[in-house]
Formats: structure tokens, sequence, C-alpha cells
């Protein structure tokens, strides 16, 4: 059941994307977790605690939401199943999960930027400003191109890849409860005066839930450099397993090392956030000044490796008929 899910969810999500009718009537399943989280951060973390008081006020909020997003899912599948045959119901129930994928979003966001670059370098720096955390009104037209692809194989891994392994494993609770968790992390999950005891939690369960799909990630990717041209599998796996824990985020830095090897080029480095300077180490050990085909390259591989894992998918569901 969970791997027909996962399989349709993603089918669904890489060809129309998260239905706009279904979007305009429910909203986004992420904006009603970003809204618990809020009030949760509202309400419980209070200055005058103690560490201790917001460590544990953070733990309760992971707990919390794990819990909601398992009775969620669960009452959705036992929903659909109590008045349609298992077959169809697995439909409305893909497409609701669906909701948890970045595929197409992610592959829009990032093409947006290359297509701003090609118009001017203010219009790429706007364009990619959206989808990285960095300053970006200084960057150059290789540090707009480092910075898209940066996101891009990051994103992969975590908006990509462990939906969908989350959906496989635990069905629709696993994949809300991995999203509610993932969200909480991009809130809370910072290593900021305000939330370095209440989002110790969910940074620590992130990471977790992240580990082996991160991983994952670079399988897909070096295994879609076997077939982009341009691109090299080899370069992926060994710049990935050198340079991977160069990153702070014990994840992050798989994919993000696995598409720099790929391409041949350096990721990462020097950066500016809120306008102190951050002296990152490179991964890859290629060139240092990227262009706009660098972006578009990294696009095909990206959408090369999200059609081998639909494949993979599909490749499994089959078997299981054999056992």
């Amino acid at each position: 059941m969970s791997l027909s899910l996962a399989l349709l969810a993603g089918a669904v999500e890489a060809g129309v994307g998260y239905p706009k009718i279904l979007y305009r009537a429910i909203g986004h399943p992420v904006t009603w977790m970003g809204w618990l989280i809020g009030w949760a951060d509202e309400r419980w973390n209070s200055e005058h605690d103690s560490p201790v008081q917001q460590r544990s006020q953070g733990i309760a909020l992971v707990i919390a939401l794990l819990a909601i997003s398992l009775f969620t899912g669960l009452l959705i599948t036992k929903f659909f199943h109590s008045f349609l045959p298992s077959f169809l119901a697995l439909v409305p129930i893909a497409i609701l999960a669906s909701s948890l994928l970045a595929q197409s979003s992610l592959y829009d966001h990032v093409e947006a930027v290359a297509e701003a670059l090609d118009q001017s370098l203010d219009r790429g720096r706007h364009s990619v400003s959206m989808i990285v955390g960095r300053d970006t009104k200084d960057l150059n037209e290789s540090g707009v191109c480092r910075a898209a692809i940066e996101s891009l194989a990051e994103s992969f891994s975590d908006g990509v890849v462990a939906p969908m392994f989350w959906l496989t494993i635990g069905g629709l609770s696993g994949g809300i409860a991995y999203k509610a968790i993932n969200t909480a992390d991009s809130m809370i999950g910072h290593r900021t005066e305000r939330y370095t005891d209440f989002g110790w939690a969910a940074a620590r369960t992130d990471d977790v839930l992240n580990w082996l799909p991160a991983r994952l990630s670079v399988l897909w990717l070096a295994s879609a450099a076997v077939v982009v041209p341009g691109t090299s599998p080899w370069r992926a796996l060994t710049v990935a397993w050198r340079d991977a824990r160069r990153h702070d985020s014990p994840n992050a830095g798989w994919p993000e090392a696995a598409m720099a090897g790929a391409l041949g080029v350096r990721l990462m480095g020097p950066r500016s956030y809120g306008g102190v300077q951050v002296s990152n180490p490179w991964m890859g050990e290629g060139r240092v000044f990227l262009r706009i085909a660098d972006i578009r390259t990294a696009l095909r591989l990206y959408r090369t490796a999200c059609a081998l894992q639909l494949g993979t998918l599909a490749i499994l569901l089959m078997l299981t008929f054999f056992w």
C-alpha cells in the first residue's frame, strides 16, 4: 500500500504539481503546519523561561507534531477506505500526499533563476533571493548560480527524496510526520538566541529523519550522472564521500557535494548572512566561476534523478507481485 501510495503521489506531483483546485479548496498542508508551529512558538517559547524549560517545551512540540501527524494520516486513510475499494481509495490519498513533495515547484523556482539571469544580474539576484537565506544583493553571476544550484541539491534531498522515502516507509502518516518536522526545523531549528533551546528537538529530529534520505540522494544524483551529458557519476560519489562532512549540517552536505562533483564545480565556500561574512570551506575541486549553463545542467541532472527514483519505485512495486 505505501509503495503504491508513494509512486502515485510522486507521479501526480511530477505531472501536475499540487492541484490548484485542491489548493483553493483546502489550502496547503504546509501552511497548516506552519500555523500550528507559529502558534506554539508564540505560546510556548518565552524569553522568561529557563533554557531547560524552553528545551522541554520544544520537545513537547515535536511529540505533539508527530502525534497529530500520525493520527491525521491514519484518519484520512481510514476515511477513504471506509467507502471506497482499496485501489480507488489510493487515488484521493495520493493526491493529498502529493502536497508533501516538491519535484515540480523546486524545478520551477530554480529554472526561474536561470531565466532571470538571462535578462539581467539584478533580476537573477532577486529571483535567487526567493529560495535562499544568504545575502544576494552583491552576488555576481557566479554567486547567483552557485546559490541556485546549492538550493536545488539540498532541497532535492529534503523536499523530494526524504518525503518520498517516508511515504514509502510509513504511508500518508509517515509523509505528514516528516513534513511537519521538516517545517518545524525550517521555522525554529536555528542556532539563534530565541531558538537554540526551543528549536533543539525539532532540529535534531529533522537530522535523524533526513540521515538516510540525504545519503540516498547521492545515489540518485550519481546514477543520473550516468546518462546526463557533461556530468560524472564517479566524481559525484568521490566528492560526496570526501567533502560532505565539510558542511555544518550532518545531511545537507551529501547532496550538495554530490552535485558539485557531478558538475565538476565548487559549491559552498564563503557567503554572507545578514551582513556577516561566513567562511565555509569549498566542496568539489572544479571551477569556481559558474555560469547559467551550469544551472541548466544541474536541472537536467535533478529531473533525471527524480525520474530514476520514481522508476525504481515502479520496479519495486512490480516485483511485489512476484513475491
